[in-house]
């Protein structure tokens, strides 16, 4: 079985993920190449499209909220993720045991003697009329069950309702609170409850990943999506598949036509966003970060990737009118060795991120 060097993953990742050539995709293609780009963040899912799609328009991107052509949701993960509206339909039904079973884990010792149904029965007709915050169907459904605290009981329906969080909140350069409603009342159509309905099954979504992320071992694409229920979609697609070996001795998956770059294929910079799933999107984050740095991804952190790899943090502030790109080096990075190409691709960030008004500059940290 080949065995699959670090770098080679790392160059497979970046053409996949399009982070080693700026795709001539709009930004609903990007997000369902991408399967969806975390997003509880609201402003980081324009970073990371800015990143992959060649004369990206985060104005534009923004539209497509208001169009509802893409949706801010709980999939995977049970976090938020911006994904187009046929993904949050298609998608849905695969997730939604994940999504219980880990608002189970995190709210059970919190809500003894809620019923998960009477919850939601009584929980959905809240979301149906004017959007509102999870919160604030806690505390209408208060005294029905007075010994939750309301903003348990909003948790809960987070995830035994079909939601989507509506606009302003994640609008281009906008701020809003999360106001939730039914996916049905925002697209005009339920959620399939069960796979067997035509939407995306396991088997399609793990060669959707693999198509992006790949080739990957079945516990990464298991971190990815936060589904347990995988075993069985793997086995039926193995014929189909093709597999490696990856330096610590796992077995990888790939489709037949999956991208192998040349290892020694020059990578650019890129900046990416707080929780991008170029990271995230891994058990064994290995190809693209050192282990004494993945931790940094649960504070936020957002990334800065040098000849594939993440070298340094990021971080923005304003100096008077003047927009600052703060560059933190990791792993022993130099501003030489990082070279023209960080600074170039920073200034394309700062220009987006200001839509190209007022000054701006870049600032190293020692």
């Amino acid at each position: 079985m080949r065995v699959l060097t670090r770098a080679e993953l790392n160059r497979s990742l970046l053409a996949r993920n399009l982070l080693l050539e700026r795709a001539t995709l709009d930004p609903v293609s990007a997000t369902e190449h991408l399967v969806g780009l975390q997003a509880q963040e609201p402003q980081e899912p324009y970073v990371g499209l800015f990143s992959r799609v060649a004369d990206f328009d985060p104005a534009a991107a923004s539209t497509l909220l208001e169009s509802r052509e893409l949706v801010r949701t709980l999939m995977m993960r049970r976090t938020i993720h911006l994904l187009s509206a046929a993904d949050c339909l298609g998608l849905r039904a695969l997730h939604q045991p994940m999504l219980e079973q880990r608002m189970r884990s995190v709210l059970r010792a919190r809500l003894v003697g809620v019923d998960e149904e009477e919850l939601r029965a009584a929980g959905t007709p809240l979301f149906e009329g004017d959007p509102r915050q999870l919160a604030d169907a806690g505390r209408a459904l208060a005294d029905r069950w007075p010994n939750a605290a309301a903003r348990d009981l909003g948790d809960a329906l987070s995830s035994l309702v079909p939601l989507v969080q509506v606009p302003p909140r994640g609008l281009w350069r906008q701020a809003g609170p999360a106001r939730n409603t039914t996916i049905a009342t925002w697209l005009g159509r339920d959620a399939p409850t069960t796979t067997d309905t035509g939407e995306i099954d396991a088997e399609a979504l793990v060669i959707r990943y693999l198509r992006a992320y790949g080739p990957a071992a079945s516990a990464d694409v298991r971190a990815w999506s936060g589904l347990a229920r995988l075993p069985a979609a793997i086995k039926n697609l193995a014929p189909d598949l093709v597999t490696y070996r990856d330096e610590r001795g796992r077995t990888l998956l790939d489709v037949p036509d999956g991208i192998l770059p040349d290892p020694d294929t020059p990578a650019p910079s890129r900046f990416l966003p707080a929780f991008d799933n170029a990271v995230l999107g891994y058990d064994d984050r290995s190809r693209i970060i050192d282990d004494e740095h993945k931790g940094l991804s649960v504070a936020g952190a957002r990334y800065l990737l040098v000849d594939g790899r993440v070298r340094g943090t990021w971080t923005t502030r304003t100096d008077d009118e003047t927009t600052v790109l703060v560059i933190s080096p990791l792993s022993g990075l130099t501003r030489a060795e990082a070279g023209d190409d960080v600074e170039s691709e920073g200034h394309l960030l700062l220009g987006m991120l200001t839509d190209g008004v007022g000054e701006h500059r870049i600032e190293w940290a020692a």
